[in-house]
């Protein structure tokens, strides 16, 4: 890469210690103060904060002398086609088409890092203006070198499709850069108004389509070096429980074996082949010791509403309790959920003259890095990830031990070893999405007017005891954030209403799955919202409408895609050739979205046949690819609505397979996913997640309306 003369873009020292200062303010004595708090969390819920990395053009941006277009992303490929959405923004600034531009995940060694992650559906939302930044600066830089080089004015240049020309010169990118050791970086240009883009908004093809079609290694499983060998960790089977006196004597006699590591916390058997270390591990005799007998009955009870540390995260007005009128109540529930991600996690580690390289699946290559250098006692210089593309993601490789250990399995040998955790270890050891515990209230005057609700909710950690969030933020905010997204009441017309949580530590890992809590807590809130429609006579969709009242931006564009969700699925509250019609809305991150799903009742079992989605993500830089991001959410919605659940008896966690994992088949998708997009934003909002919050309530209020029940535990069953 050529020299950085200047030390950086205006901002970027901001964007470097935004997080330090953020940290910083959370964990002022004010923050204690409920009513900022809770404005916090209000912000939360629409706010779409700054990109924290470099933003230096030559660390993401790399073209040469054969014209060839790298961009080096700190954001990884896990499926939901950010490296496209990347490429259209760097393409639309440097003048060229979409297949001009080679994507590769940035290795930490190039100093490209995240400091947030790739999640929480901001990869193309925090990078909508600092990317097109950059390339607009790459591509003045490089307008001044063909300017020189040519012998012409640099504005007399013209540019189309990565070649500039002026007077019947002409030099492309590539030429204009060879030879180039140093560069003046200049203040970003003015970019490219909405009216001249010619790559964003267009649906184009994935840039990654043919590799996956054909089946290239460029999955994390695919990683391999040469003389690797294979390793097999010992992992926990039993939950709250500490394994101790280690056997290892019949595995160290196994076939194929090259050493069993037994370091404290880590004890694998190195092997030549997989299949050779895997027999070994079996060989491996240890003892467990529970601190306490846990099943899946302790777990409801631990996750109760009124167990743990409560915090208000919403109140307008009165408390339901002190309200005159007909109180009305009902519980929800939600299950503990897994992953279940088709590839397992795992990492391939080369230790060699006291540095490693790590080949890893891994939404957090920068704070897997800190974390292997913390582990092994080195430099984080002496540590380069090398990210892969993830067999799926959805918050699961957030958490990344498993390249702590390959890498010190790695030293223990002297050899590159490749470690990954087999489909049964995978389930156990899973960072699963915390079971929750809603109590929706309100009071109905004699009138039928809805004079408060409120949403109490109880769940345990998904943000917090994660670096992202630093831990004095954790004691300032005192609501894991991640647990109660969505959670707040979005219908301000109400008079009076409030929203509070309960956290409570579980026995087993829990953390991000993906969009946090918006699935549990709009299944409470729109499931109840849609009762106490029926309750009082009226229209679901219009007492919505009524009750988004303010002249806030976001509180329009949810009104606006209530209306076009309506509207397009012609819904009705009628019952029509044993179909009903369900409805439900929620706004996450700042994008809004509706849906009306059409449900029967097949073998006594709930068959959902189509789903109409409306959602305003603001600016779609790849059409396409946001509506495949919807119709994704939604069938992952329907399988965690009707399927997904794990259990817990005498300490262990099951099913650890899939097929007893019972998920959503494709015989289970709905036959129409109908998806309109809304243009309510001059920039790109996030994608990923908003689209699942309404499904599993709209499901629910569909059959409410067929059976006469009101469903209010997840996965819904009839029986």
């Amino acid at each position: 890469m050529a020299k950085d003369k200047k030390k950086g873009l205006k901002r970027r020292k901001f964007l470097k210690y935004s997080g330090a200062g953020l940290a910083l303010m959370l964990g002022g004595t004010w923050l204690a103060r409920n009513p900022i708090r809770r404005n916090i969390f209000k912000s939360g819920e629409v706010t779409i904060g700054p990109y924290i990395g470099d933003t230096s053009p030559l660390l993401w941006l790399e073209i040469s002398p054969k014209n060839d277009i790298f961009l080096h992303s700190s954001k990884v490929e896990m499926g939901q086609g950010t490296f496209t959405g990347l490429a259209q923004l760097v393409a639309e600034e440097l003048e060229v088409a979409l297949d001009k531009i080679k994507v590769v995940h940035a290795q930490t060694k190039s100093g490209n890092m995240d400091g947030f992650a790739t999640g929480g559906s901001m990869s193309i939302p925090t990078l909508w203006k600092p990317l097109r930044e950059m390339a607009a600066i790459m591509r003045e830089m490089m307008r001044t070198k063909a300017a020189e080089k040519l012998g012409v004015k640099a504005t007399s240049l013209n540019l189309n499709q990565g070649v500039f020309s002026a007077n019947g010169k002409s030099m492309t990118f590539g030429e204009a850069v060879d030879g180039v050791s140093e560069w003046d970086i200049p203040d970003a240009p003015a970019l490219k108004p909405r009216s001249e883009f010619k790559v964003i908004g267009k649906a184009l093809p994935r840039i990654d389509l043919h590799d996956k079609v054909i089946g290239a290694p460029i999955f994390g499983m695919d990683a391999s070096y040469p003389d690797m060998l294979y390793a097999s960790v010992v992992r926990p089977q039993l939950v709250d429980a500490q394994m101790s006196n280690f056997d290892i004597s019949e595995a160290e006699k196994m076939p194929g074996v090259v050493k069993v590591v037994a370091e404290n916390d880590l004890v694998a058997v190195v092997a030549k082949s997989q299949t050779e270390a895997d027999n070994a591990r079996q060989k491996i005799k240890y003892d467990y010791t529970t601190n306490r007998d846990w099943n899946l009955s302790d777990v409801v009870e631990t996750i109760k509403v009124g167990n743990g540390a409560k915090t208000v995260i919403q109140k307008e007005g009165k408390a339901v309790d002190d309200l005159d009128g007909e109180l009305i109540s009902m519980e929800f529930r939600s299950p503990i959920g897994a992953h279940a991600q088709m590839e397992p996690n795992g990492a391939v580690a080369n230790f060699h003259d006291g540095q490693v390289d790590i080949k890893v699946s891994t939404q957090v290559p920068k704070f897997t890095r800190n974390a292997v250098a913390k582990a092994l006692g080195i430099s984080k210089s002496k540590v380069n990830i090398i990210p892969t593309y993830l067999g799926g993601g959805f918050g699961r490789r957030l958490h990344t031990p498993n390249a702590i250990q390959a890498a010190r399995l790695s030293r223990a040998v002297g050899k590159p070893v490749k470690s990954f955790l087999d489909r049964q270890q995978e389930f156990q050891n899973d960072t699963f999405r915390p079971p929750s515990h809603h109590v929706m209230k309100a009071k109905i005057s004699d009138s039928g007017e809805i004079l408060g609700v409120e949403h109490h909710l109880a769940g345990g950690d998904t943000l917090f005891n994660y670096p992202i969030l630093p831990s004095i933020a954790n004691a300032a905010i005192r609501a894991d954030i991640g647990s109660i997204r969505g959670g707040s009441i979005m219908y301000d017309g109400l008079p009076n209403y409030r929203a509070i949580y309960y956290h409570s530590d579980l026995p087993f890992a829990t953390s991000f799955w993906r969009s946090l809590g918006l699935l549990a807590n709009t299944f409470a809130i729109e499931s109840f919202i849609d009762e106490l429609a029926l309750k009082t006579k009226q229209n679901p969709v219009e007492l919505r409408l009524k009750n988004l009242t303010s002249e806030d931006p976001h509180k329009i564009r949810i009104s606006n895609v209530i209306k076009s969700a309506a509207e397009k699925s012609g819904y009705t509250d009628e019952v029509r050739d044993g179909r009903a019609m369900g409805f439900a809305a929620s706004i996450d991150a700042g994008t809004p979205c509706a849906q009306v799903v059409e449900v029967s009742i097949v073998d006594e079992e709930i068959k959902v046949h189509k789903v109409t989605a409306v959602m305003d993500c603001g600016i779609a830089v790849n059409p396409d690819q946001v509506r495949a991001q919807v119709e994704g959410c939604i069938c992952m919605g329907i399988s965690a609505s009707l399927y997904e659940q794990m259990n817990l008896k005498n300490n262990k966690l099951f099913p650890i397979i899939y097929g007893p994992y019972q998920m959503a088949l494709m015989r289970d998708a709905p036959k129409e996913i109908d998806v309109h997009l809304i243009e309510g934003a001059d920039f790109a909002g996030p994608v990923g997640e908003p689209p699942l919050g309404p499904i599993g309530a709209a499901i629910g209020n569909a059959v409410r309306r067929l059976t006469g029940k009101r469903l209010t535990e997840l996965p819904m069953a009839l029986s």
